[in-house]
């Protein structure tokens, strides 16, 4: 790539900046189609963006301008590694720069490079960070025995997740996942339902059944929980175990009471990983009873080998219209107990 910057002292001057990319080839995905990845670095970075065959001249203040530069160089980057530049991928770089950005204290005179974004890679598929969050918490699992995901619906906490076990079990480093989950769900009860206990417990776990078949083909999967490699249970049926050589994780965690969480977290075993994901924000326990998972986070925050990931409304990454109901219900939550009563 041959960049040309006329730069300026002042980062709230206007600026002028040509790129020119070497591989004509991969300009048409950096563009995206009818422009529209150019279209999104506009709108959200505040610049103007024009595209001349194989150069691009953006112009805008100069920090603006340069967040623009570096998200045209990462994306273009990933295209000549191979990858598949999605729009969601744009406002991934963007979200990351900006965060990265805003982290700065000092003013530098170092030119800012491209951003590497945390990823896991099985065989089926390349997942990579789309927030600065999702970034943190895809790495803290690499580095740490147990980790808390928490945070709203929509930011990817089970799935990266379930990402994450089934890239180490192909990778030989594990030799099982275990996912789980406590049986309640808006006040319904294992025992009111029909059916055998598969066909009981099936509705509850059929978010993790999807993320594996996302990592995985259909028939690894399917081979996988028939012989237990891959053990699907509620969390009832994880006492008095030992869990080792494995990657367990226990989604909805807010619903699990205060035992519960002790007896799941005390299975830890040798060569095994934990991953705790929930939202606070939604627990279905009765009324009174406090949830295991705000309690752990509580007592565990800082203990070493244990990573908390916080994830916001900032983090969704389902249809953006879900972070505005986020943001709405957090509104409501905050609001004094006297407002909610009129």
């Amino acid at each position: 790539m041959i960049t040309h910057l006329s730069s300026q002292s002042d980062p709230n001057l206007k600026t002028d900046l040509e790129l020119a990319f070497e591989d004509n080839r991969l300009v048409s995905q950096l563009y995206g189609e009818y422009d529209q990845n150019l279209a999104l670095i506009e709108q959200r970075l505040s610049v103007d963006a024009t595209p001349r065959g194989n150069h691009v001249l953006v112009s805008g203040s100069a920090s603006n301008v340069d967040q623009a530069r570096r998200v045209l160089e990462s994306l273009y980057a990933a295209l000549e590694e191979g990858r598949q530049i999605l729009i969601a991928d744009v406002d991934a770089v963007i979200r990351m720069i900006e965060d990265e950005d805003s982290q700065l204290t000092l003013p530098t005179m170092e030119k800012k490079g491209k951003v590497r974004m945390a990823q896991i890679a099985t065989r089926k598929a390349t997942i990579v960070a789309r927030t600065p969050a999702q970034d943190s918490y895809m790495r803290a699992m690499e580095r740490c025995d147990l980790t808390f995901g928490v945070g709203p619906a929509g930011t990817g906490k089970t799935y990266l997740a379930v990402a994450y076990a089934a890239t180490l079990l192909e990778r030989g480093d594990i030799n099982r996942i275990i996912l789980s989950r406590p049986a309640v769900e808006a006040g319904e009860r294992l025992g009111f339902l029909p059916g055998d206990m598969k066909e009981k417990v099936d509705p509850y776990l059929r978010p993790l059944y999807d993320a594996l078949y996302d990592m995985m083909r259909p028939e690894h999967v399917e081979r996988g929980i028939a012989t237990g490699v891959i053990e699907v249970a509620p969390l009832a049926f994880m006492r008095g175990r030992t869990l080792s050589n494995a990657v367990v994780i226990l989604d909805e965690a807010q619903n699990t009471t205060s035992m519960q969480m002790k007896m799941f977290l005390t299975r830890l075993g040798e060569n095994a990983k934990m991953i705790v994901t929930g939202d606070p924000s939604q627990v279905d326990l009765p009324r009174g009873e406090r949830s295991g998972l705000v309690e752990a986070l509580d007592l565990l925050g800082g203990v070493e080998g244990i990573h908390i990931a916080r994830f916001s409304d900032r983090d969704v990454v389902r249809h953006e219209l879900v972070a505005r109901i986020v943001r709405a219900y957090d509104a409501a939550g905050a609001k004094p107990a006297k407002d909610k009563t009129r």
